[in-house]
């Protein structure tokens, strides 16, 4: 049993990284298995600075590739384990991620972005957006929120062990480098607090009893011999999946209820756009934003609600459209104008979204 570090509301100010952790103490997450990264490196080393207190556990493995199989062995027995990555590292991790899929697997990984293809930056990104939603080779069968900050951070670090054992499909905290290096205060909590009762970890593997008298056997499988069969599952998985979408899919708006142009961003680049808003409003120009919280699944019913609304939509990320791809494809019909700003493994700044939207309010039609 780990050791609690918070027993009631604390205010900290830490880096992002450092929080992942604490949060993941606070979910009762028992063990860690990861390789080192940058940009997610502190998670590990706030971790293992941890553990005397915790008493958990952790272990390096020799590459991603390990890390990943060895906290999906850590799960199949019972410990509520975890990793974090980055990039590259994000990429060869990938198989162990669709066997997570495959085998419905309660897999919990932190992936901080940063720039790329391959080694790129180890700055900052949102690059790994359709990565971690869709990648694998299966049909991306994933639960993915997108943080904009620390409270972010711990709340869905926490929230991401309970989706992930209570739907058994893997989830992520899709956060990036800003968020992993910078400072700034968060409220840390014991979940009890806040009426969150943490689902337990229960092995799948070597449970207690003898087979056949005091439980059923065990039959996990990622390998098909009919291609019959493993449609016959995946079809399973589609129906499930789509049936517990709209439980999972979160969003936030920020004055977007009257906004003639609606920006659409995820992660810290919404930070930007609430920024933005708030010096456009000023000068007149009714802009607002709908930020995905989930960007696997979305929220669609809402997004189609608010994108029919708007006179004009501004997609921008830190990518060449991946979030907006995703977007586009769950709003065909409607038939509202659209632009991008779109800045390549870069932060998009309140400046760069204020000076986009005014231009496209000149062409406004009241």
């Amino acid at each position: 049993m780990v050791k609690k570090l918070i027993t009631e509301d604390t205010k900290l100010f830490m880096t992002g990284n450092e929080v992942i952790a604490y949060a993941a103490v606070a979910a009762g997450a028992e063990f860690m298995y990861g390789y080192p990264i940058t940009p997610q490196n502190e998670i590990m080393h706030t971790w293992c600075k941890l553990l005397p207190k915790t008493e958990a556990g952790f272990l390096q493995t020799e590459d991603e590739i390990s890390a990943g199989f060895s906290t999906l062995g850590g799960i199949l027995v019972g410990k509520k384990a975890f990793t974090a990555t980055a990039g590259p590292g994000n990429v060869i991790m990938q198989d162990a991620m669709s066997m997570a899929e495959m085998m419905r697997i309660p897999f919990v990984c932190a992936v901080m972005q940063r720039g790329g293809p391959s080694t790129a930056t180890v700055i900052y990104a949102q690059q790994e957006t359709t990565l971690t939603c869709f990648g694998g080779n299966g049909e991306g069968y994933r639960i993915v929120y997108s943080t904009a900050g620390h409270q972010d951070l711990y709340d869905y670090t926490i929230k991401a062990f309970n989706t992930a054992w209570k739907y058994r499909f893997p989830t992520f905290v899709l956060a990036d480098g800003y968020q992993g290096k910078m400072r700034e205060p968060v409220i840390a909590y014991e979940p009890t607090s806040r009426g969150i009762e943490m689902i337990p970890a229960t092995p799948t593997l070597r449970a207690p009893g003898k087979i056949g008298v005091d439980r059923k056997s065990v039959h996990i499988r990622n390998t098909f011999n009919l291609e019959e069969e493993l449609m016959e599952v995946l079809d399973s998985y589609e129906e499930e999946f789509n049936r517990i979408a709209p439980d999972i899919a979160e969003y936030k708006e920020y004055k977007a209820e009257d906004a003639d142009i609606l920006i659409v961003a995820h992660g810290i680049v919404a930070r930007s756009a609430m920024t933005a808003i708030d010096i456009l409003r000023a000068r007149g120009i009714k802009a607002g934003l709908f930020r995905p919280i989930t960007v696997r699944p979305l929220a669609v019913p809402a997004l189609r609600t608010a994108c029919a609304r708007a006179k004009k939509i501004l997609f921008t990320e830190s990518a060449n459209g991946q979030l907006a791809r995703m977007v586009l494809k769950e709003i065909y019909g409607i038939t509202t104008p659209y632009d991008t700003l779109y800045k390549m493994g870069v932060g998009v700044t309140g400046d760069d979204l204020v000076n986009k939207v005014e231009s496209m309010s000149e062409t406004l039609v009241c």
